[in-house]
């Protein structure tokens, strides 16, 4: 991974006062140094192995479809579900996507946050233990949000996400919403342990969450940051750049894409077969060593590219049949998916 990815992660640690993580559930995200560092996740994890109730929340933007920047983050939720049996909120985040101007329309929010919700359930969280979120929908959210408004000054919202007098003032608001997300276990069902997974990027809405949290009597949540991945071309996975891998993909994309990805490999297979590629700099690599193949025969694909014994052309293949074979699964699933099954998760008005 570039050093140019961890430096958001870095700079929360050198900052603003986040932690690296040391004790770590034997989880491969863990492992393989997916995840970077944190806020009392140590005070999380160990609630969560004296049997304390427990619970994650996890967002999820209501603009767009999901890719495989998302897996970590999903993958590190279904853990802590299958493993400890604890419930997850999913707050999908209509609302911000529309006075963002990410979307055109409440209407369209609402509709990708409904698929997205059908996704979610496909990609394999439990529906009798996970809680979906649309604000559209569960209108509860903003008087809970209304109380913790005001817990934090405009000057404070100004100072974390620079906005102007020009923007509209549902933006300034919408801390508030999101800190009703990540407090909301605490009033549901009485969950004050919750650990919330994020990009570091994502870290101003937390430390604003923590702070009204303390403010308003409520305990803080625990956050992991999860490393940015790289794109299919070594830098930054965004939409604008067109390197990032779509669920929604078809096998003859996904093929086309794990064919474009990086490569570490030399300028002909015979040089490569005697001085050996580079594991560090091909994308096709990190993927199935980082993402989808387990330790040793990871590792081992690892030796071998750098060895000589396997070339490029040869990994990506591997990464497009691995590509083809997960998210071809998953979009089977998703015709599985009712919507009795969808309703059943989302949170509504009593």
């Amino acid at each position: 991974m570039k050093k140019s990815l961890l430096e958001d992660n870095e700079k929360l640690v050198r900052k603003f006062g986040a932690k690296k993580l040391k004790d770590a559930p034997n989880f491969y995200a863990f492992n393989r140094g997916l995840v970077y560092s944190h806020r009392d996740f140590d005070k999380f994890y160990n609630a969560l192995k004296n049997g304390e109730k427990c619970a994650i929340v996890s967002g999820v933007n209501a603009s767009g479809t999901l890719h495989i920047g998302h897996k970590v983050v999903f993958d590190i939720n279904l853990f802590f579900q299958k493993e400890f049996g604890i419930p997850v909120y999913i707050p999908i985040s209509d609302d911000e996507s529309y006075v963002a101007g990410k979307v055109d329309s409440q209407e369209k929010a609402l509709e990708n946050s409904i698929k997205l919700a059908g996704e979610l359930l496909a990609y394999g969280f439990d529906p009798k233990k996970t809680f979906i979120i649309i604000d559209q929908i569960y209108t509860n959210i903003y008087n809970f949000a209304v109380k913790l408004s005001k817990k934090v000054t405009l000057s404070e919202i100004i100072a974390s996400y620079g906005y102007k007098k020009e923007d509209n003032p549902g933006l300034y608001f919408y801390p508030a919403v999101q800190s009703a997300h990540v407090l909301f276990p605490q009033i549901h069902a009485g969950i004050k342990n919750v650990l919330v997974p994020i990009g570091p990027d994502e870290d101003s809405h937390l430390r604003i969450a923590r702070d009204i949290a303390s403010r308003a009597g409520y305990t803080k949540p625990s956050v992991l940051h999860v490393t940015f991945l790289p794109g299919l071309d070594g830098e930054k996975m965004s939409k604008s750049r067109n390197n990032m891998i779509s669920f929604e993909d078809d096998e003859k994309t996904l093929r086309k894409k794990a064919n474009k990805a990086i490569s570490g490999g030399r300028d002909t297979a015979e040089e490569q077969r005697k001085h050996g590629g580079d594991p560090e700099r091909d994308m096709a690599c990190f993927y199935l060593s980082k993402l989808f193949l387990d330790e040793k025969d990871g590792n081992n694909l690892l030796i071998d590219y750098r060895k000589g014994k396997l070339l490029s052309g040869e990994v990506k293949k591997i990464f497009g049949d691995v590509l083809v074979d997960f998210i071809g699964d998953f979009q089977r699933r998703i015709k599985k998916i009712s919507k009795n099954d969808i309703n059943s998760c989302l949170m509504k008005n009593k």
